[in-house]
């Protein structure tokens, strides 16, 4: 096993076909542009290798990804306006053009964008302590990182709309049932089960595998494309409002927000 990662929080090791791919940003593994740009150059890099024929997307501490982080503001740019060079968004859209299958291992919550990228994998181990959230409403915001393309194909788009509109998180035995995740697993077992399904993909034919994934994932890059477009151009609008001034301050201060509507 080799470490193959050059990201200082970005852990990345190849074995038996399958590499593993781990945030390491805990506890709560917040990405910014760097991290979403250093993923994309890492799928990108497991597409080219024959020793590669799966990936384990997983995280370290207790959640998956609970969202952006942007710090001292530094970065926020990175989520605004012109999506032409350098923005997050399009490196969103990398990870989705990326060939080879990949099992998240969603040990803890997905949250906001981090629930956007735990949508990248074609399936999801949970356990009855993974959360998925899309709280961008309940922030005055609207959602993001491609997942009003994808969300909607796994779930159904009323199902989608649900999540959306209220904000709710759903626990682990739920995403189950709804098909938001595929296998629940112990707390404990979820990368080993993750790892165990990307060692059952690996052991079949590369090339009917991949050929079978472009055909069954279809347009989904472009789709990503087309709807992070939209969500740029109504979250860079919403960022100005005050009810997302009061959003963010709702979370930060734990309380109910009082939404006004402008």
């Amino acid at each position: 096993m080799a470490g193959l990662s050059d990201f200082e929080d970005l852990n990345v090791t190849l074995e038996d076909m399958v590499a593993v791919v781990e945030i390491n940003r805990p506890p709560f593994n917040f990405f910014d542009m760097a991290l979403i740009q250093a993923l994309a150059d890492t799928f990108e890099a497991m597409d080219a290798r024959d020793d590669c024929r799966a990936l384990v997307l997983c995280a370290a501490g207790k959640a998956f990804c609970a969202g952006a982080n942007f710090g001292d503001g530094s970065d926020s740019g990175k989520l605004k306006g012109d999506r032409s060079s350098g923005h997050l968004y399009v490196e969103a859209v990398r990870l989705f053009r990326a060939k080879k299958p990949v099992v998240g291992a969603i040990q803890g919550a997905a949250i906001g964008g981090g629930f956007g990228l735990a949508m990248m994998p074609d399936f999801r181990v949970a356990c009855p302590e993974s959360r998925f959230a899309a709280n961008f409403t309940r922030l005055g915001f609207h959602p993001g990182f491609g997942l009003t393309a994808t969300l909607p194909r796994i779930i159904g788009k009323t199902k989608a709309e649900l999540m959306f509109y209220t904000s709710r998180r759903i626990k682990g035995e739920e995403a189950v049932e709804m098909g938001l995740a595929d296998v629940l697993v112990p707390l404990d077992e979820v990368r080993s089960a993750a790892i165990a399904l990307a060692r059952e993909i690996a052991e079949n034919s590369p090339l009917g595998v991949v050929e079978s994934r472009a055909t069954m994932r279809g347009d989904l890059a472009d789709a990503v494309k087309a709807a992070t477009d939209r969500e740029l151009e109504v979250q860079d609008r919403l960022r100005e409002t005050a009810d997302f001034r009061e959003g963010v301050a709702a979370m930060s201060e734990r309380r109910v927000p009082n939404f006004q509507g402008r």
